[in-house]
């Protein structure tokens, strides 16, 4: 097997202690792989590395860090042949939370060399990929302020999350899909190819990565009153069942408002704007599962 170990030396848990850049080459060793590690240096360096895995021939491109630099490999690989792989091991790890990948020491190694390729879907708002989820509204505005803390992690995020909720207004947006226009005011909007954001927070219950569809929702002004019931459906999988948020399904999706704002593509913030362009892949990456996993 030829393959390329992309290591991030600033996600999640590798900044405190890099030990999975030593245990991916112990991987490599006990398997007789053809394969190397390279560590990212600045911002998109993990998509140049998995570019140049991909013309050099590796069969499998694997990401070592969190939602930010599985994002980053997994864009130079669609479209392509090559298998990606993933070691989660940042703050939410959104994605292989979904398509049930473990931690570094709870087995993903072992998903590597047993598992099997499946094709998944991969979205792009505005040109720019996404393959757990996108956003705007609110939650584009935490991922902003989240990307710049120096320690991160779920409880950095609704630290985040609650300073900036008092202040924040909700939007406006049309939403134009398959079945017409629909026009809501939500605090956030999240557009989602898996079935969650990361830490088991369900923002698209029974969303699948292989059905050729994005799962559009709304989330309404948040209040004392509701706050406390809609967080605990977010985190035990049924926010479906509220009548006052709004699901969409679709390839593709137009949304409108009123003024520029931030965009987040798997919790990194991307340049801000009021039109926004969405549209599935299906099938455009190969992902490596454990055996007989269902995505």
């Amino acid at each position: 097997m030829k393959a390329r170990f992309i290591f991030n030396p600033h996600s999640g848990s590798n900044r405190r202690n890099p030990y999975l850049r030593d245990r991916a080459m112990e991987f490599i060793a006990q398997r007789g792989w053809d394969a190397k590690v390279v560590s990212t240096t600045h911002p998109r360096h993990a998509t140049e590395l998995a570019r140049q895995a991909v013309d050099e021939g590796c069969e499998l491109v694997i990401a070592i860090g969190g939602d930010g630099t599985m994002n980053e490999v997994a864009t130079a690989l669609v479209g392509t042949s090559v298998i990606f792989g993933l070691i989660p091991c940042g703050s939410g790890n959104g994605l292989g939370r979904h398509v049930g990948v473990p931690g570094p020491g709870q087995g993903a190694f072992r998903t590597l060399a047993e598992g099997e390729p499946l094709a998944m879907d991969t979205g792009l708002i505005n040109g720019d990929p996404f393959f757990c989820a996108a956003g705007v509204g609110f939650e584009a505005l935490i991922a902003g302020r989240f990307a710049v803390l120096a320690n991160r992690g779920f409880s950095g995020y609704l630290r985040t999350g609650f300073s900036a909720w008092w202040n924040y207004q909700p939007e406006t947006y049309t939403i134009h899909h398959a079945g017409g226009k629909t026009q809501v005011e939500a605090l956030t909007l999240a557009i989602a190819n898996s079935a969650q954001y990361g830490n088991n927070a369900y923002i698209a219950p029974g969303a699948s990565l292989c059905d050729g569809l994005l799962n559009l929702t709304a989330i309404p002004r948040v209040n004392f009153l509701n706050a406390i019931p809609l967080f605990w459906r977010l985190f035990h999988g049924s926010l479906d069942r509220v009548p006052s948020i709004v699901m969409l399904q679709g390839g593709s999706f137009v949304i409108e408002r009123d003024k520029p704002g931030w965009v987040h593509t798997d919790g990194e913030p991307r340049a801000e704007a009021s039109r926004l362009e969405i549209t599935v892949r299906p099938k455009s990456l190969r992902i490596m599962v454990p055996k007989g996993r269902t995505i």
